[in-house]
């Protein structure tokens, strides 16, 4: 059965929240501390839909959430090590895409576009570790983007220096009001998350700070 043509279009349309009344503001992180790394995936074909999705490789959070990042990515430089980005807004449709090329098994890995996801709002980021001595991306537990148990934060096996590091970065995440999500130990959702509306801005439509 073909859907109402009005519904249709709903569905391609990010949803609407009327309790994020809170102005937008992203600001690209490495404007705030160019020590701070980037290895944007879905700039690239090195991600699990195996094509870019972005254009530019770039990362933004909305400000109070940037500048936490921040502080914990001094924080970390204390024990040796800074923070990688992977991902941090993530324009709506973008997030569609992931749904849409997601199988039902793992939709638990991938943000519903009916509700939108906290990366559209600007408020959830993906990071890892850089060793600060040989500027090498640090082996954690699981390979980001991985779909199986060894990405949950709770994870028991691996490494323990791996695991170590895993729970180094989520401290240093939780001293400024960032949760990791249950199943990825990369993915963080800054506290203020509900205050910001789901947004649909391609990376283009941003100004360089």
């Amino acid at each position: 059965m073909a859907l109402p043509l009005a519904l249709f279009a709903l569905l391609l349309q990010p949803p609407v929240d009327p309790n994020a009344t809170a102005a937008p503001d992203l600001v690209e992180l490495v404007s705030l501390d160019g020590t701070i790394r980037l290895d944007i995936r879905y700039a690239t074909a090195d991600n699990f839909l195996g094509r870019p999705v972005y254009s530019e490789a770039r990362a933004f959070l909305q400000r109070p959430a940037a500048e936490a990042l921040v502080r914990a990515h001094r924080w970390l430089k204390t024990k040796g090590y800074g923070i990688v980005v992977f991902d941090g807004y993530r324009p709506w449709s973008v997030t569609k895409a992931f749904w849409d090329a997601t199988p039902g098994d793992r939709k638990h890995f991938v943000a519903d576009p009916s509700k939108g996801s906290r990366h559209n709002r600007g408020c959830a980021v993906d990071v890892s570790l850089y060793d600060l001595r040989t500027g090498r991306t640090v082996q954690m537990p699981s390979g980001y983007d991985e779909m199986t148990e060894r990405a949950y934060p709770g994870y028991r096996g691996g490494s323990r220096k791996a695991r170590r590091l895993r729970d180094l970065l989520r401290r240093a995440m939780e001293r400024e009001g960032f949760t990791v999500y249950e199943h990825e130990w990369w993915h963080f959702d800054y506290k203020d998350w509900p205050r910001y509306p789901v947004l649909d801005i391609p990376f283009s439509a941003i100004p360089k700070n």
